[in-house]
């Protein structure tokens, strides 16, 4: 069990440079099974969902090797195996996404079940229903996915919704596939961008129609080849640090990223009083006087990303009056709060009340419950109390290490694995702009 000891009080300020996208990386890995050839890969941060996915993608058949220390190339010249481990597979909440490399190269994949987690349940049934469109059988057995296909059919399929990773993986799978593909309703993140372009220079023939970007187009191609790509950088990483840099009254310079990838973040805190300056590739984000309440719902791109809100949380409980945050992308996603609270935060959970839940809420209504709240309002400003925790997940990892920068006092933050699934070294990177915080590895 590793843990952070944190002593807060100290304002943020300096440069940092923003590593590649975790939920890019490891989806660009996966990606490159799709072809028999070579696949270099730069930017890639040095986190462990990384090195999970690396694992699987070699029990496949593929050999990895180090090129750098952000960079590394995929060969697969043969898929050994269509069975992902349960180990390694049952520790990544997406390793269903190798079904489109297995699918496309062998006819067929068997995955380990994802479960619920602390999110809710992440229902698969959009993949499940294209996937039936284009000609592959879903089974289940014990605790296992089978998937298989005589012949990938290119499909015209409308999402009910839009989901991120399901769009991903249905167009890996129809890259190789014979015939055009048109996929409408689907998601629009540049995390998803960031793969097309990599698949097209592979070879793929992947296109958003201009004058609607919701529809993709792919016209199958016979092979794809091996290619040299750099990922897109982190934009929860990215609004991190912002939120660092203005919860504890400081000014931070975010390098190696691209403002416009998190402009819905930054016409946000605009708003609440912070100081945004923006170049091609960096921003500054600066606390100039006292941040105002502000009231958000979360959605997918273009709106207010499920990933920032409890990272935002913090700067909530520095703000003058009372915020709201609606979290509309998963039916539970608040488990940072009883965090925050421990802290001296004043808050209130509620239920919105809408008309349609069914389609106000990205998520599916079967995976909603009786005693999930999808609303809260937090009170500011408040005094943060410095205190010990153990976490168990990601996001709140991260809110509650802003929380513990921002208090006066010394916090202990346990279990800080969860935090390295998605930052790179966070500790010594915020050491760099003047945190008191150290990384004790037991």
């Amino acid at each position: 069990m590793s843990r952070y000891l944190i002593t807060g009080g100290q304002s943020l300020n300096g440069e940092v440079s923003i590593r590649g996208a975790k939920n890019a990386s490891y989806k660009q890995i996966i990606a490159s099974l799709l072809s028999d050839k070579v696949t270099t890969l730069s930017n890639i941060p040095q986190i462990s969902d990384v090195k999970i996915t690396q694992s699987i993608a070699e029990s496949l058949g593929s050999k990895i090797t180090i090129t750098g220390k952000h960079s590394l190339s995929i060969h697969t010249p043969k898929i050994s195996s269509t069975v992902v481990p349960h180990g390694t597979g049952s520790k990544s909440r997406t390793s269903f996404i190798f079904a489109a490399p297995l699918l496309a190269r062998n006819g067929q994949a068997t995955i380990p079940t994802p479960g619920g987690d602390r999110l809710g349940a992440r229902p698969l049934d959009r993949l499940f229903d294209c996937f039936k469109e284009m000609g592959i059988s879903t089974e289940f057995k014990d605790d296992l996915m089978i998937f298989k296909t005589d012949k990938i059919k290119p499909v015209h399929y409308v999402f009910n919704k839009p989901s991120h990773t399901v769009t991903e993986v249905v167009l890996m799978t129809a890259a190789l596939a014979s015939g055009q593909s048109i996929f409408e309703n689907a998601a629009i993140e540049p995390e998803i961008d960031d793969l097309i372009k990599m698949l097209n220079s592979m070879g793929a023939d992947i296109q958003r129609q201009k004058d609607n970007h919701k529809t993709i187009i792919v016209n199958g191609v016979q092979k794809l080849n091996g290619t040299d790509h750099q990922i897109i950088s982190d934009r929860n990483e990215a609004i991190t640090f912002a939120c660092a840099a203005l919860a504890t009254k400081g000014s931070v310079n975010i390098l190696r990223t691209d403002p416009k990838i998190v402009q819905t973040f930054l016409n946000t805190i605009e708003k609440m009083g912070a100081k945004v300056e923006t170049g091609q590739d960096e921003m500054t984000i600066s606390w100039v006087k006292q941040l105002k309440a502000i009231d958000i719902e979360t959605g997918p791109e273009p709106g207010f990303m499920t990933d920032w809100q409890a990272i935002f949380s913090v700067l909530l409980t520095q703000a003058i009056g009372v915020s709201t945050i609606i979290e509309k992308v998963y039916p539970s996603r608040f488990q940072h709060i009883q965090y925050l609270n421990q802290m001296g935060v004043k808050t209130t959970f509620f239920n919105p009340d809408v008309d349609h839940p069914e389609t106000f809420y990205e998520f599916n209504p079967d995976t909603d419950k009786a005693d999930y709240f999808h609303g809260v309002k937090i009170y500011g400003p408040v005094k943060l109390n410095p205190s010990q925790f153990s976490i168990d997940d990601l996001r709140a990892g991260a809110c509650i290490t802003l929380a513990a920068l921002t208090a006066q006092g010394e916090s202990i933050i346990n279990n800080v694995e969860y935090i390295e699934r998605g930052y790179e070294k966070l500790a010594d990177r915020l050491r760099s702009l003047g945190a008191n915080i150290k990384y004790i590895k037991t």
